[in-house]
Formats: C-alpha cells, sequence, structure tokens
C-alpha cells in the first residue's frame, strides 16, 4: 500500500518498529522524561512564546478542537470564526454546542480568506478568532500574517488549529500572536492516530486558569497539573507518544523543523509539476504544502479514489457531500518520496489510457 491521503500517513521504519514493541507501565521517571522531551521538542517546533505549555490529549484533533473551545472560551466571550469546509464547520459546531456567542465567516469551498471579509469586523466587541490553518477538506492555506494583523490590532485571541499544517506549512506562535494550536499525531508527525496536542500561550494558559471546566476528561487545568510532572491525568496511548518522541528527536537531528519545511514544500511542488499533464485543475488559489485538492475535468473523482485503491493499491483522499465526485486530495504527509509521486502520477496515467481518467 502507498498511502497519499492526509492522516494516517505513511510512518517511519523507526516509528513503526517502536509500535511492535510492549507498550511499557508510563508512571515511571523514564517516561516522565520522554513526556518532557516531548513538551520541550513541541514549543521549540512551534517557536511557541516564553512560558508556553503542551498538553499531550489521548484523543483526535476534534477532542482537542473541543477542549480549547471549553477551557480557552467561556459565554463571556464573542468569537469570530472561520468556515470554508467541514472542519471549520466543525469549529462552529462546537461554538454552538457551548453557548458561545460567535460571528461565522462563512466561504464557499477553496475560496481564500481576504481583508474584505475582515474589514467589517473591526471594533465590533469581539474578544477571540478560530481558523483552521489550512482547511483539510478542500486544502486551503489561510492567510496566516493577515489574521494575525487582525488580531493584533483588535486584541482577538487567536485560537488555530493547525493539524494538517503543523511541520508541513511554515508557523511561528510568537511571530503570529498565536495563543492556541492544535495538532494530531496522524498528521505530519506521522505516528498513529490517538493523540492530539494543544500548545497553550501564556495568554491562553490565564484563561485556562480563570475558566472553570465542565468536563473531566477534557480539563485543561488537570492536564497542565499533570504536565509539570512529566505525566497525565488518566491513562494516555502510551505507545503513541513514544513514537511521537522518535519522529521528534528525528526531525531535531535531520535539521530541525525548518529542514522538514523544507521537505515538505519539495514534496507537493513536485507532484504538482508532475501531475499537471493530467486533465485536473487545482481547486483552491491558495493551496498547503500538506496536501493538494484536484477537481478531474470530466471524471468522477470518486471513482478516479475507488479505482487507485482496489486496482493500484494506492491510496488518496475522497470528499464526501458536495464534493464527493468533484474533488480528491492527495496528501504530502509522512514518510514519502518524490519517487512515490512518481508512482502516483504513472499509475493516472496509465488509468488515461485506459479510459477511466478523461
Amino acid at each position: 500500500m502507498l498511502n497519499f491521503t492526509v492522516g494516517p500517513v505513511m510512518s517511519s521504519e523507526a516509528v513503526r518498529a517502536i509500535g511492535s514493541e510492549q507498550v511499557p507501565y508510563f508512571r515511571t521517571p523514564e517516561f516522565s522524561e520522554v513526556m518532557f522531551q516531548n513538551e520541550r521538542l513541541m514549543l521549540q517546533f512551534t517557536h511557541a512564546p516564553k512560558g508556553s505549555r503542551v498538553c499531550f490529549m489521548t484523543t483526535s484533533g476534534t477532542g482537542s478542537m473541543e477542549a480549547s473551545v471549553m477551557n480557552v472560551l467561556s459565554t463571556a466571550d464573542k468569537a469570530i470564526v472561520v468556515n470554508g469546509g467541514s472542519f471549520g464547520h466543525r469549529f462552529v459546531e462546537l461554538l454552538q454546542l457551548h453557548q458561545i456567542p460567535h460571528h461565522e465567516i462563512s466561504l464557499e469551498y477553496g475560496q481564500p480568506l481576504t481583508e474584505e471579509h475582515l474589514a467589517p469586523l473591526a471594533n465590533q466587541g469581539y474578544t477571540a478568532f478560530l481558523v483552521n490553518m489550512g482547511e483539510t477538506s478542500t486544502g486551503v492555506l489561510y492567510d496566516m500574517p493577515m489574521i494575525s494583523r487582525f488580531c493584533r490590532e483588535n486584541g482577538l485571541l487567536l485560537i488555530v488549529d493547525a493539524i494538517s499544517t503543523f511541520m508541513a506549512d511554515p508557523f511561528n506562535m510568537e511571530t503570529l500572536g498565536a495563543d492556541v494550536m492544535i495538532t494530531g499525531s496522524q498528521k505530519a508527525l506521522a505516528c498513529p492516530p490517538g493523540i492530539s496536542l494543544i500548545v497553550l500561550s501564556p495568554r491562553a494558559l490565564e484563561c485556562v486558569e480563570s475558566h472553570h471546566s465542565v468536563s473531566m476528561y477534557l480539563d485543561l487545568k488537570l492536564a497542565l497539573k499533570n504536565g509539570e510532572r512529566g505525566q497525565t491525568p488518566f491513562t494516555p496511548a502510551v505507545g503513541t507518544l513514544l513514537q511521537i518522541n522518535q519522529r521528534l528527536r528525528d526531525v531535531e537531528a535531520a535539521g530541525g523543523i525548518e529542514s522538514e519545511l523544507k521537505r515538505m514544500k519539495v514534496l507537493s511542488q513536485d507532484f504538482r509539476q508532475k501531475v499537471a499533464v493530467l486533465p485536473f485543475e487545482m481547486f483552491t488559489t491558495s493551496p498547503q504544502n500538506g496536501v493538494t485538492a484536484l477537481h478531474p475535468e470530466a471524471t468522477s473523482a470518486y471513482d478516479i479514489f475507488t479505482v487507485l485503491k482496489d486496482e493500484y493499491q494506492i491510496w488518496i483522499c475522497p470528499n464526501g457531500g458536495d464534493l464527493r465526485d468533484r474533488v480528491f486530495r492527495v496528501g504530502h504527509l509522512g514518510a514519502l518520496t518524490t519517487d512515490d509521486n512518481t508512482t502516483l502520477v504513472n499509475a493516472m496515467l496509465d488509468m488515461q489510457k485506459r479510459g477511466l481518467i478523461k
């Protein structure tokens, strides 16, 4: 199997080897040292401001999205949320569920966010801004420097879902003034699903401390308190945390976050250059490094996904709903190479020769 989805993604041999080992007991000084190292490297790779902390949650990315909404915001807040696809809509649903007053910026699929969307919202008493840095369902990368300027000018907390963009697209938490950064183990961290991570700035930590949590499992005060001793409140996905440690150390040894970002950019550009010979259109003018969303001109996108999976043992990412037959996505996250790009494009060219892509 060759996996070009956007999660779970291809893992390195070193990460996979840990998955074959017995899971150790974790209430030990040795495991605490692993967790301290995980936090140090995450703070380093996100360029988090001094005094920031990391929570390691045994949930999917959605669990950390909800934990962030529940623990950082309250009904006294007034939020702006960007909804440009499935995951932006998820933030909207979470704000509704937890009764956080909000204004929704609703974008068409593939549409970038612009100054024109933000200008009417300036100086209107908003307190927070929630955005999926990359809307994974459509492959859009939002303009974070623009969003950062707006938030600074209006004194807003900035909560960023970087689940599909962390370690794929540049993200400097301190420069952007971001207060919360969310990511997951199964994306560019290239580990199995099961762990999501929340990086909290000092300002976000103050919010967490001042708010009363209505959840035991998603209580970030509890997670932070246990993190002081390199532990988690409840039994975590121990094996996945050990794999994350291996992955983070490997990135550090290979030149750090900048080297990994360069690798991701090369992979995505290489694929886009090679796939240009096929009758597909880029679905957005503002693409992420981690995923390429393509619109076939005269073939069902879902049929392309199905044939590649069933006949070529290559996985790409399908879409659902209105985008099911219009858009498929090719991920560039994880242990992929430019040779793998060639294999995928050659398979598509073969499908074209067979009349399966028109």
